[in-house]
């Protein structure tokens, strides 16, 4: 009588499945962490539009702007704490200084926290009261698409 040879998965083919496997993750995690820290961008971006908007409306009623992150209350922005306005999501922290002398009127700046601060190719986002937008770390026409 003949043994009949079960069928199944070999040791060797086994490990070659995982070891694809582990070089399928290895490229592609990287270009997911990046995809969703880009997408995650938008969130400092509407905050810092949200806070030009409210900026220009409180310009209109007392002809001046709000130039210090202790007064970002006043502007009517959601979560604002003593370090500044968080974003809805906590992604980002927005802070307000006095522009520069070519910027004039303000500067808002949206800081990444947490773990979106590994946005290394962008890092803060800011934008003046002349509609300009700026990236602490990159190219801010990329940044900001």
């Amino acid at each position: 009588m003949r043994r009949s040879r079960e069928a199944g998965v070999t040791l060797v083919e086994l490990m070659l499945a995982v070891a694809i496997a582990a070089i399928l993750a290895a490229i592609a995690y990287p270009n997911y962490r990046q995809h969703v820290l880009r997408a995650n961008r938008t969130e400092g971006q509407a905050l810092l539009l949200d806070a030009a908007v409210r900026q220009e409306r409180y310009f209109a009623q007392n002809n001046s702007y709000i130039v210090a992150t202790a007064d970002l209350a006043r502007l009517g922005l959601p979560r604002v704490t003593v370090k500044g306005a968080e974003s809805t999501g906590g992604k980002y922290l927005l802070t307000v200084e006095r522009g520069a002398e070519e910027e004039g009127g303000y500067r808002l700046t949206a800081a990444p926290q947490g773990t979106q601060a590994q946005d290394l190719r962008c890092g803060a986002l800011s934008l003046n009261a002349q509609g300009v937008q700026h990236s602490a770390a990159g190219d801010a026409a990329e940044c900001w698409r």
